[in-house]
């Protein structure tokens, strides 16, 4: 999530402008076009094997895999949002990982949980972040 808003920030995109893909600049023939796409998750190369939601999560999947899902996530927020995706879906990301209550074995649900605290909090129970992020986390299956 970290990446793309750096990514987005340089090129002066907001997120209609943004392609959504991880690693396109340093990736082989072989893993075309990127490492990873955050709009569609496991579509970015012909080995990308990350699942979109929670339907498609892979027991015993590393870290690297099953991020596909809290990538999408993020991208539905941001996308809801509009704008920038630093202007409101990153902060409410960096407000959770920063967060004490997260600790190291989080769930998806449980990390989904503290967005939407974090969202609340910041921008009101009824915002449009706080709906969104709701939205988010609806999209790939992890419940709130």
């Amino acid at each position: 999530m970290f990446g793309i808003q750096v990514k987005q920030r340089v090129l002066g995109q907001d997120v209609t402008q943004s392609d959504w893909l991880i690693g396109a600049d340093i990736v082989g023939p072989e893993l075309q076009p990127a490492l990873r796409s955050m709009a569609a998750p496991g579509t970015a190369n012909p080995h990308d094997d990350q699942p979109a939601d929670m339907d498609h999560y892979v027991p015993g999947g590393d870290v690297h895999t099953n991020s596909g899902i809290p990538n999408h996530a993020f991208f539905v927020v941001a996308t809801t949002l509009g704008g920038h995706a630093w202007d409101a879906a990153g902060p409410i990301w960096y407000a959770t990982v920063c967060d004490p209550a997260l600790h190291p074995g989080a769930s998806f649900a449980q990390f989904a949980k503290l967005t939407l605290k974090h969202a609340q909090r910041d921008y009101g129970q009824g915002s449009s972040e706080a709906t969104a992020v709701r939205a988010g986390w609806d999209a790939v299956k992890v419940p709130l």
